[in-house]
């Protein structure tokens, strides 16, 4: 193969490559995909509903209007709406959550592994931010207020927290129709079955006794 060739050959394959890499959510091939559950052992894979059949339902969700159910420790609720609640998201890479926040409550730690956000404050005041990865672990925050937009960018770390004394309440959306969501204290402290103490212990710099006190708290 003449070298002008297999450069360009080359070229292309890190191309598709990349392109393969840091895609998220599969590109549509249709109008529509409309996800349906059948057959039951697919696994992740959504099949399509047949675009014939599809109705204004399958594009549909209500309740986002509603508050929701702020009674935990942390004090917020996430309403989400994903493919799950609308199957018409299927292969279309987007989805939205509405949350609630208490005085002082807050959406702790976490990242979503699948998915960019972005966030709008359409009541209260909010300090937000999100950290770099390493080795700079950079935070970069802001205090957000009524009508203030905040971008949280793919798998970083990231937080909101109403600074108000007055509930707070913000809609987002992000590039996939399933972010995921992994949130930090969790999944560190609350997996199943448990990390190893001796494991926390080390990467935390803790008294092994605090670790199994954290672990017992989630």
């Amino acid at each position: 193969m003449k070298k002008g060739v297999s450069f360009l050959v080359t070229v292309a394959l890190v191309a598709l490559v990349s392109s393969l890499a840091s895609a998220s959510d599969p590109s549509p091939l249709q109008d529509t995909c409309v996800a349906i559950d059948e057959p039951k052992d697919a696994g992740i894979s959504l099949f399509c509903k047949d675009p014939k059949l599809t109705e204004a339902e399958d594009f549909f969700f209500s309740g986002l209007d509603k508050p929701g159910n702020t009674s935990n420790p942390v004090a917020s609720n996430v309403t989400t709406v994903n493919v799950e609640q609308i199957k018409g998201l299927n292969t279309l890479g987007i989805s939205m959550v509405r949350i609630d926040y208490e005085p002082y409550g807050q959406n702790p730690p976490h990242t979503h592994p699948r998915a960019t956000e972005i966030l709008t404050v359409l009541e209260g005041t909010l300090y937000v931010g999100f950290v770099t990865s390493n080795t700079e672990n950079r935070l970069i925050s802001k205090v957000l207020n009524k009508g203030d937009v905040f971008v949280f960018p793919i798998g970083l770390i990231h937080f909101q927290f109403n600074v108000g004394k007055t509930k707070a309440v913000a809609i987002a959306g992000l590039s996939s129709q399933n972010p995921g969501v992994i949130t930090i204290a969790n999944a560190v402290f609350g997996s199943d079955p448990p990390i190893n103490p001796d494991v926390l212990t080390r990467a935390f710099q803790l008294d092994k006794k605090v670790v199994s006190y954290l672990q017992s708290r989630f």
